[in-house]
C-alpha cells in the first residue's frame, strides 16, 4: 500500500487543521493506521491509531482532547484533525499502516509510512 499524507501547513496558536492520509494499492481497512510525528531534534512520536476493527487507540497525553482520528472507509482515507493547536504541535506529521493481525503501535512495528506532511503553529 502506498500512503499520502496531506493537509499540513501554518497555522496560528488556537487554529485548527485537517490531516488526510489517503492510501492506494491497498484497502486501509485491512491495516491498522497510526498517526506520528516528529519534532526538530526529538524522537519520533505516536499520536493515535485507529485499528483494523474500527476501535481506537488511546491517545498521546499530548494531544488528548484536541486531535481526533476517523477514517473513511469509501474514500479509503484516514483523518487527523487538530484543534486548538499549540507551538508544540510543530512538527512534521506522518501517517503508518500495520498490516500484522496485533499491533503495537510501535514505530518499528508499522510496514509502511507515508512521507510527511508540516505542520507549522506560530504564537
Amino acid at each position: 500500500v502506498q500512503l499520502q499524507a496531506s493537509g499540513g501547513g501554518l497555522v496560528q496558536a488556537g487554529g485548527s487543521l485537517k490531516l488526510s492520509c489517503a492510501a492506494s494499492g491497498r484497502t486501509l481497512s485491512i491495516y491498522h493506521m497510526g498517526w506520528f510525528r516528529q519534532a526538530p531534534g526529538k524522537e519520533r512520536e505516536f499520536l493515535v491509531a485507529i485499528r483494523r476493527s474500527g476501535g481506537i487507540t488511546d491517545y498521546a497525553d499530548s494531544v488528548k482532547g484536541r486531535f481526533t482520528i476517523s477514517r473513511d472507509n469509501a474514500k479509503n482515507t484516514v483523518y487527523l484533525q487538530m484543534n486548538s493547536m499549540k507551538p508544540d504541535d510543530t512538527a512534521v506529521y506522518y501517517c503508518a499502516a500495520d498490516s500484522a493481525l496485533y499491533s503495537d503501535y510501535q514505530e518499528a512495528s508499522m510496514d509502511y509510512w507515508g512521507k510527511g506532511t508540516q505542520v507549522t503553529v506560530s504564537s
